[in-house]
């Protein structure tokens, strides 16, 4: 244990106070971000992609259920690998049960991954997910939306160009909307980083006064395993 101030009752209520006004500060500023995000501008789907599902082949419209937003979690599942990546994995573990949430606000969350339907079935069920997983497999879907490298590429342009990374699978999260002319539409995507708030377990680590305590590690998520892995 660290060498840490300890105060008086009355001075770490004093502390407490001064820290939720910064607290304060940033719920605002993250309001307003994601007034902002609600705002950018679309980009028409124009390409019919192509899924595989236990019910059969479905296209991107088939994917929102029936309801009016699609929210898809590109977890990386290779089409060769035996297991998808831990640290998605990390990830997924929390999105059980919220689907019938947000069902709830007419949107519908869906993990997509290029590998086949049979290893996204055989893993879904060795880590007990419930939320539906289906698989774009050699199409277009992963490359169009920046999670994953074309065969024969040195490396990708990753999270809008804005970072190179070597062939292959990242995550990132897309969101898509149903116009009332019926056409689909791309809202938003976000990568790297910007998954992070989609983590409930991260979070919770931020409350404590260790954090996530990774900085003593080789890497960041060094630390993670898949669930039945620890």
């Amino acid at each position: 244990m660290t060498a840490h101030p300890v105060v008086s009752h009355q001075e770490w209520l004093a502390a407490s106070r001064d820290f939720l006004a910064k607290e304060k500060e940033f719920t605002r500023l993250r309001d307003e971000l994601s007034r902002q995000r609600r705002e950018l501008p679309w980009e028409r789907v124009e390409k019919e992609y192509s899924f595989e599902t236990p019910a059969g082949p479905e296209t991107l419209a088939d994917l929102f259920d029936g309801r009016g937003q699609l929210l898809v979690y590109h977890l990386m599942f290779g089409p060769d690998w035996e297991e998808a990546c831990k640290s998605c994995s990390f990830w997924a573990d929390n999105f059980n049960g919220i689907d019938v949430h947000l069902a709830h606000r007419d949107t519908t969350l869906v993990a997509v991954s290029r590998a086949p339907l049979a290893k996204l079935d055989a893993y879904r069920r060795r880590m007990g997910w419930s939320f539906r997983w289906v698989s774009s497999g050699p199409g277009d879907f992963n490359f169009d939306y920046g999670a994953s490298s074309r065969p024969g590429e040195a490396d990708m342009d990753y999270n809008f160009g804005t970072m190179k990374v070597g062939p292959g699978e990242m995550p990132g999260f897309s969101a898509f909307r149903r116009g009332d002319d019926g056409a689909i539409y791309h809202t938003y995507s976000t990568y790297a980083r910007g998954v992070d708030m989609l983590n409930g377990a991260y979070h919770l680590l931020d409350l404590t006064s260790k954090g996530r305590d990774e900085s003593a590690l080789p890497f960041t998520m060094d630390w993670v395993r898949r669930r039945d892995q620890y």
